[in-house]
């Protein structure tokens, strides 16, 4: 197991006065030439190059992995290191960070990189109106800085030891200042492929761009085409018969099928990949704690580790820090299924039962209704009755999950414990599924501020486990099962030995890193 590390960027003590990191990662020597193809799943009609909007892996691996570029870059290993910025410093309480751009970059129109295409694409996020996921990231930063045309300064409301991971983030895409709209529009970016053709929903082609800062270390492919195959059987249909080379989310009910294929093989990867239950905590009953309590007894987790996941995984807590988290607080008492004990705080709650819908659909992952019967069946004894509403695949980001008050999602996890917090937990954030809040718990959000500029490792841990335990008490989300990354690809596609395991895909960058064989 592969635990993200912060050495060299994250530092203790008085030591911590500049916190620095540089360089494109090391990669394997990969071969040029060739065209990728890839189904995908998580694609959407509406997908856009509009990056505040990207939720799954189809958009994610053709921008941030393909088009587009980040101030930085989470390589396989799980360290930091820079993309579109060289290095970063910052002052000793962590407020004030100032980073140095990549001199010599162009955009695919010609347009040169600098400081203003920093400023103004991280702007997009806390726009008036915007729905950015990545906006509460943002909107710690008080003030940014043009020192140069190539070097830019934040000054972050609180201090944020992981700030530079944080500027990673796939949502945080870079586009030309004064042209965004067109960017947007067509696919402008600063990536190692150009746009050739893009159907929403359909399909994507790139080209290989010529004389790219990353020649030699990525972008050996001469095209790449994903296709959109949201049907995981579909998905392993093209891969058996060679319509593709590679697919994501492999359905663990075919596996064999895979595995009894000599030309295929399966990479599996331990991350933070999550599969949950979200319910909005501030609709009735599910405002009442107790109500939480017993659905969080109500749920066989080992059952849906072995049945859902086949084995590829493990039991969740209901916290979404996990095994890759460098503050995973593996220690702590684990809930376990005990029907009893469900029924006791449902009477708590004063309840003899509770009727409740749980929405749930494919789109939500692999085996998602599977598991909302599984819970049903596991509930039933408390006296808790979950009517399974099964909700169509496409469309179901959108219209169901943050809307129905319970509901099937999956998170990918995130490289730091602050930034997976202030994604799906800080209060008010977009993408905060169980619209958890300080009237659920002040104490969690204000050791979210705490923890997030303490840079004494052993005082965030003590912070972090502290949260973790709100979370598995209290929170608003049940976490079953950490889930595997599981993909497969032919044998005529090579892999760096080291593959990223913060999403999946490598990280989304399989465009970038993997060559043919």
């Amino acid at each position: 197991m592969r635990h993200i590390s912060r050495r060299g960027l994250l530092q203790t003590g008085a030591a911590a006065g500049v916190l620095a990191a540089s360089g494109l990662p090391l990669r394997a020597q990969g071969k040029r030439g060739g065209r990728l193809r890839v189904a995908l799943s998580g694609a959407n009609t509406s997908d856009s190059w509009d990056g505040r909007t990207h939720s799954d892996i189809f958009m994610q691996a053709a921008a941030q992995g393909g088009v587009f570029d980040s101030l930085t870059e989470v390589a396989a290993d799980g360290s930091l290191v820079g993309e579109l910025a060289t290095d970063w410093e910052a002052t000793p309480d962590a407020k004030t960070w100032t980073f140095n751009l990549r001199q010599g970059v162009t955009f695919h129109n010609g347009k040169p990189f600098g400081a203003d295409d920093v400023i103004e694409s991280l702007q997009l996020h806390v726009a008036e109106g915007s729905k950015s996921a990545a906006q509460p990231l943002v909107a710690a930063i008080t003030e940014m800085k043009k020192i140069t045309d190539h070097q830019v300064q934040f000054t972050l409301e609180n201090g944020n030891a992981d700030f530079p991971y944080l500027m990673s983030d796939y949502h945080l895409l870079i586009y030309p200042a004064g042209q965004i709209e067109e960017s947007i529009a067509n696919g402008i970016g600063t990536g190692l492929y150009s746009v050739v053709s893009f159907e929403p929903g359909v399909r994507f082609v790139g080209r290989r761009v010529d004389s790219h800062y990353k020649d030699g270390n990525a972008g050996w492919f001469d095209e790449v085409e994903f296709i959109a195959v949201n049907d995981a059987t579909a998905r392993m249909n093209a891969l058996m018969t060679g319509q593709v080379d590679s697919i994501d989310r492999v359905d663990f009910k075919t596996e064999a099928l895979l595995k009894a294929n000599p030309m295929l093989r399966i990479q599996e990867l331990t991350g933070n990949q999550h599969f949950t239950f979200p319910m909005l905590t501030n609709v009735s009953p599910l405002d009442n704690v107790n109500v939480r309590k017993a659905l969080k007894y109500g749920i066989n987790r080992q059952e849906m580790v072995d049945k859902i996941l086949q084995g590829h995984g493990r039991i969740g807590n209901d916290t979404p820090i996990g095994p890759a988290n460098q503050y995973f607080a593996d220690d702590i008492e684990q809930l376990t299924y005990d029907p009893d004990k469900a029924a006791f705080y449902l009477k708590e709650a004063g309840m003899d039962s509770l009727d409740l819908d749980l929405s749930a659909s494919s789109a939500a992952f692999a085996g998602a209704l599977d598991a909302a019967q599984l819970y049903q069946a596991s509930a039933k004894p408390a006296g808790i009755n979950l009517n399974v509403v099964q909700e169509p695949a496409d469309g179901y980001w959108s219209n169901v999950w943050l809307k129905k008050p319970f509901s099937a999602a999956y998170w990918s996890g995130r490289a730091t414990e602050d930034w997976m917090f202030s994604n799906a937990f800080e209060e008010g954030v977009p993408w905060n599924d169980s619209q958890w809040g300080s009237e659920d718990s002040e104490r969690f959000q204000n050791l979210l501020i705490e923890a997030r500029a303490e840079l004494d490792s052993d005082k965030r841990r003590e912070m972090y486990t502290e949260m973790q335990v709100i979370l598995r008490d209290e929170g608003g989300v049940i976490i079953p099962m950490f889930a595997n990354w599981v993909q497969a690809l032919s044998n005529a596609v090579a892999t760096p030995e080291a593959v990223g395991n913060l999403y999946r895909m490598d990280n989304g960058r399989m465009a970038e890193r993997w060559w043919m064989a």
